[in-house]
């Protein structure tokens, strides 16, 4: 061992928090709030509309485990409303903890468009 490092087993080493990802985004401007809807569709929190998840541009996805409980699995994904142009943050369950609608939701979000680089100010 190097220095005075020490060796944790089981410790989960570079993992950030869901707190620490999304002040990340928000610095980054991604202040607004989006959720999970029914049938694939995300929802933003500012104008209330609905959105297919494929219509939506991800600037941003970033996946954690817990460093507790590798079963913790989330994405973070960094979008911005088709609707109202708020940019924010969308979090959702993957893996064995995902529920049907998470689930439709990221495979969706994987066939969305790229952001356009003109649009884009982060």
């Amino acid at each position: 061992m190097a220095g005075n490092e020490s060796r944790l087993v089981g410790v989960a080493r570079g993992a950030a928090t869901i707190t620490e990802v999304t002040a990340a985004f928000e610095d980054q401007g991604f202040r607004g709030q989006f959720g999970p809807g029914e049938r694939g569709e995300v929802e933003c929190f500012t104008c209330k509309r609905r959105s297919p998840a494929e219509s939506m541009a991800v600037e941003h996805l970033r996946r954690l485990e817990g460093a507790s409980d590798p079963s913790d699995m989330l994405a973070i994904v960094a979008l911005t409303c088709p609707h109202c142009d708020t940019p924010g943050t969308l979090i959702l369950n993957y893996g064995p903890v995902a529920t049907a609608e998470d689930d439709t939701i990221l495979r969706r979000l994987e066939q969305s468009p790229p952001p356009d680089p003109a649009s884009t100010s982060v």
